[in-house]
């Protein structure tokens, strides 16, 4: 197999004004990464003709229709480059298309696309997590119960782009509030759930722990009082760095390590309350939300997510809206052999081999599995055929 390396440069602190994007040969990413891409076959990839790839079809149409709204020469700015031009070719291409199986579904995909391994410099392992959507138990209304806001962006958050004053400056975006005419970092959550702030409430859940783990999934569905059931999707974010609260209770010795699967994390949560405000508290970062009406929750990408054929990626390596083919394993050890796309990010997925598989919806039961996967594996990138030719 004949192997291209992209070759990258370090992104400087005082990078010089941009430029028009460069060649693919000529790429800027973050420092110390170093994506390699190695052609491969699609007999290549373990267990391709058996995935039931049509359960993809509304995930690529959803895609297809987003990616015709990109005006830029490349998907992203990533380090591996997809041609804009070339996927929309092959997008108006399959939407004239009809689809009756897999079978025929996959013959196109293998006509118009090329699987590429991706490599860290020079390996293909990589680690592999998993998130949901959770639930939560809510009322439009404050009564009883349901006392614990859920916070839409907050009035007084502002954001700035070090770049929209200096180009020279990193594309860095901010976020705080204005005390004295002076930006300053956004409260902390201690200081969120302790006083409260001057933001929308969207509706007010019945258990503190319910909404911690929304807001490290990023979405919920929520259970209203009245039988209503309203999708709550990601809007924005503190501007803190996100700490685990696994992590947090084995540094406390509060779990051992062979229990602090996210079952585990959330039923010690529930039976210490005190402790567990306390502990919560120690991930500064918060999650701030708004009302969904999609399929399913929504992605970095901006499409709903499908479980099972959506991951999170570094967008630093990985354009969203890319199609990958997927080799991991389920906590239990079962295979995952599949087709996915690339739809969604996550404070903690960075590298060129890293991905968060999405589970898809669902209570306990999907959460036993989405929060203890923690797999080696692989993944391939499907690029337009006739990209690379000048590689």
């Amino acid at each position: 197999m004949k192997k291209f390396t992209i070759l990258v440069l370090v992104l400087l602190l005082t990078a010089c004004p941009q430029k028009k994007e460069q060649k693919p040969d000529q790429l800027s990413v973050v420092s110390g990464a170093k994506p390699e891409l190695q052609m491969a076959a699609f007999d290549e990839l373990e267990g391709w003709k058996q995935d039931d790839v049509i359960e993809a079809y509304k995930n690529l149409s959803n895609n297809c229709k987003r990616i015709d709204k990109i005006k830029t020469d490349w998907l992203g700015n990533s380090a591996i480059k997809v041609d804009t031009k070339l996927y929309k070719k092959i997008c108006r291409k399959f939407e004239n298309e009809k689809f009756a199986n897999s079978a025929e579904l996959r013959k196109f995909i293998e006509k118009n696309f090329q699987p590429f391994l991706v490599l860290d410099d020079g390996n293909a392992e990589g680690k592999f997590t998993s998130y949901y959507e959770s639930q939560v138990n809510a009322s439009l209304h404050k009564h009883g119960k349901y006392k614990y806001p859920i916070y839409g962006v907050p009035n007084d958050l502002v954001e700035i782009n070090l770049q929209d004053f200096d180009k020279a400056l990193p594309n860095k975006r901010l976020v705080g509030r204005i005390d004295n005419k002076k930006m300053v970092p956004y409260y902390e959550r201690a200081a969120i759930e302790n006083n409260g702030i001057s933001a929308p409430v969207l509706m007010w859940a019945d258990n503190p722990v319910d909404v911690h783990i929304m807001q490290i999934q990023g979405s919920a569905v929520a259970n209203m009082d009245n039988g209503e059931k309203i999708r709550i999707g990601y809007a924005d974010n503190n501007g803190f760095p996100f700490r685990g609260i696994g992590s947090i209770l084995l540094q406390n010795k509060e779990l051992s390590a062979g229990k602090a699967n996210m079952i585990e994390i959330k039923k010690w949560l529930n039976d210490h309350p005190q402790k567990a405000k306390e502990y919560m508290q120690q991930n500064s970062r918060y999650i701030f939300h708004r009302i969904i009406k999609e399929s399913g929750p929504l992605g970095a990408f901006g499409v709903p997510l499908q479980g099972g054929r959506s991951i999170a990626v570094d967008r630093y390596i990985i354009p969203l809206g890319s199609l990958m083919w997927l080799s991991t394993k389920k906590p239990d050890g079962t295979p995952i052999n599949k087709l996915v796309a690339a739809q969604d990010i996550g404070s903690a997925i960075k590298g060129v081999v890293r991905g968060d598989y999405f589970w898809g919806s669902g209570g306990d039961e999907v959460l036993s599995q989405a929060g203890s996967m923690n797999s080696s594996g692989k993944y391939f990138i499907l690029l337009p055929k006739g990209q690379h030719n000048d590689f």
